[in-house]
């Protein structure tokens, strides 16, 4: 499936240079319950996704074969890789955060804080020092659809940081309602957080916050970054030019370095999630409710 140019909602002039106005969207798999987690290796070619309810990680290459990379996969959400090329998962069945070896070799990072079960972490990145940050909301926890069903150990549903050293957890951020997306800008010094607590409480604004990061990581203050004016936020990532690209309801929402929307990608499936990649590291690949799709851009990403 392709679409014209009429998916491109041009608010500010700057995001005409980010786009390829030729490019068009293409749907390259769909058929998933709810597909998730985008992470692209290079080094093979492949997109890995999560579809969630299904408890399976999805293999996509670029040649459109489709094919199951995991499964069971522990209800997997969110993907990422950390400097050594493994993959770093977020598992809400398991309740953890897995780090997978070339090999299959699969290791527990995180699964508890001060004695006690996390909720269900939902997406993760890691830092160029090798600290791991993931989120803690309770989705994976509220029904037996995206993993399974009970009562959050966790007083609160937290930001952690993993630390690169001693492997500690530590809660960095408490006071979200449901955090989920995050992203990093270029120099590291600029944490991005996905608040989505309007999933199931229209009282919570759909906002990306904010948070300066001192150099060794610490949380030195925070603000109210952007208002994603459809749906809510869920998956981000940022570019080389430092631009965050959030999901949301009506598709993808292209914000400057200091908050400014500068346009959107229309997407006909709400968006989950989304990376850049591809053999020029300039597509963005779109995991959209049943869907993946993907659009060439005239950017790359931050890392």
């Amino acid at each position: 499936m392709s679409c014209a140019t009429s998916i491109y909602q041009i608010v500010d002039p700057r995001f005409r240079p980010l786009i390829q106005p030729n490019a068009h969207l293409r749907q390259l798999a769909t058929g998933f319950e709810w597909a998730e987690g985008p992470v692209w290796f290079a080094d093979h070619q492949l997109l890995l996704f999560s579809d969630i309810p299904s408890d399976r990680m999805m293999r996509l290459t670029m040649d459109g074969q489709v094919g199951v990379f995991r499964a069971p996969s522990g209800y997997s959400n969110g993907n990422t890789r950390d400097r050594q090329g493994r993959l770093v998962t977020c598992e809400h069945g398991t309740r953890s955060v897995t780090c997978t070896e070339p090999d299959g070799t699969r290791t527990v990072l995180a699964d508890s804080y001060q004695g006690r079960q996390l909720n269900s972490p939902n997406d993760v990145i890691v830092q160029s020092n090798g600290a791991i940050w993931f989120t803690d909301p309770t989705y994976g926890i509220l029904s037996d659809y995206e993993g399974y069903e009970a009562e959050p150990e966790q007083a609160h549903h937290n930001v952690f940081r993993i630390d690169p050293g001693c492997g500690e957890v530590e809660a960095m951020i408490t006071d979200f309602v449901q955090p989920n997306g995050l992203a990093l800008s270029p120099d590291e010094r600029t944490l991005y957080v996905a608040e989505s607590g309007s999933s199931h409480d229209d009282g919570v604004p759909s906002i990306i916050r904010a948070f300066a990061l001192s150099e060794d990581g610490k949380i030195e203050n925070d603000w109210t970054f952007a208002t994603i004016d459809k749906g809510l936020p869920d998956g981000m990532r940022v570019d080389s030019q430092g631009n965050l690209w959030s999901s949301a309801a009506d598709g993808i929402h292209c914000f400057s370095p200091e908050g400014t929307l500068l346009g959107k990608i229309l997407v006909p499936e709400v968006v989950a999630n989304l990376c850049f990649g591809g053999p020029r590291g300039n597509r963005l690949f779109i995991t959209a409710t049943t869907s993946v799709y993907s659009v060439a851009l005239n950017v790359r990403s931050a890392v």
